[in-house]
């Protein structure tokens, strides 16, 4: 898994669904394809959470200070993808 960047995954998850969702597969097929989709999410909820400390670091070091929640934790946005529907695996 960790030969596909972040974009390549997105789109093979996107196949899959694809794939998934439009034909007739067997079980064995749909099985496999259900665990190379979980593999691809995990690769890619570990590279955008890596991103997203890269990023609060850089906001902190360009601005002095993070901005902080009334807990303390740095106060983030959700990922949005800007290619085709949010995916259902």
């Amino acid at each position: 898994m960790n030969s596909f960047s972040f974009e390549q995954a997105y789109e093979r998850l996107e196949k899959i669904v694809e794939k998934m969702n439009s034909s007739s597969i067997s079980l064995d097929e749909a099985l496999q394809l259900y665990e190379e989709a979980d593999g691809l999410i995990s690769s890619c909820q570990k590279r955008l959470s890596e991103a997203e400390q890269k990023i609060e670091i850089l906001l902190k070091n360009q601005g002095g200070a993070t901005v902080v929640d009334e807990s303390g934790r740095p106060v983030t946005e959700a990922f949005q993808p800007t290619r085709g529907a949010p995916l259902n695996v």
